[in-house]
């Protein structure tokens, strides 16, 4: 399998789904970099990845808060989920006062709303998980998810095809 992978979403709940199966694959020290204009479902692949890790309670956009971190469930090989909303930085200076890299170097998964606006600042390694919103006919739900990993993750295409399901399918290059 190569780089990109792509999945079409018909539902908020096939979007938590497919996050799921994606954070299955994760471990301390991965970073997630969502990407997707407003409403394209960032935040519902966020509450499914980290309902995955056995995060309990509400998991919510931290557009004002910037960052929040969630304990994952027990028996779980990673301890904590980072998630944070860049959308309101204005720079890539910004971004790396949060030190979300520092905070993955120390064990953490950090899963990034507006991820395209934070990668320079987090490293070579990271997945991009690009949501585009195809409203058709009937059902402004659908959306495509496209996957794509540098770094660490360039070798891993195989194992995300294979958790999402897509192994079997012919994927686009």
């Amino acid at each position: 399998m190569r780089w990109p992978l792509r999945l079409t979403s018909h539902s908020p709940g096939a979007t938590r789904d497919a996050a799921a199966r994606l954070a299955s694959l994760c471990a301390s020290g991965d970073i997630v970099l969502l990407i997707g204009d407003l409403g394209a479902g960032k935040t519902v692949f966020a509450q499914g990845f980290a309902a995955a890790l056995g995060v309990e309670g509400p998991v919510t956009s931290p557009t004002f808060a910037l960052v929040r971190h969630y304990a994952c469930g027990t028996g779980r090989p990673v301890a904590t989920l980072i998630h944070a909303d860049v959308y309101r930085t204005g720079s890539v200076g910004e971004v790396v006062e949060l030190a979300l890299a520092e905070m993955v170097e120390d064990g953490a998964i950090a899963l990034v709303e507006w991820g395209d606006r934070a990668a320079p600042a987090l490293g070579d390694s990271a997945l991009e998980v690009t949501l585009t919103v195809h409203p058709t006919p009937g059902s402004i739900d659908e959306r495509t998810i496209t996957l794509s990993g540098r770094g660490t993750w360039a070798v891993r295409a195989g194992d995300v095809a294979r958790a999402l399901g897509l192994a079997s399918r012919t994927m686009s290059s």
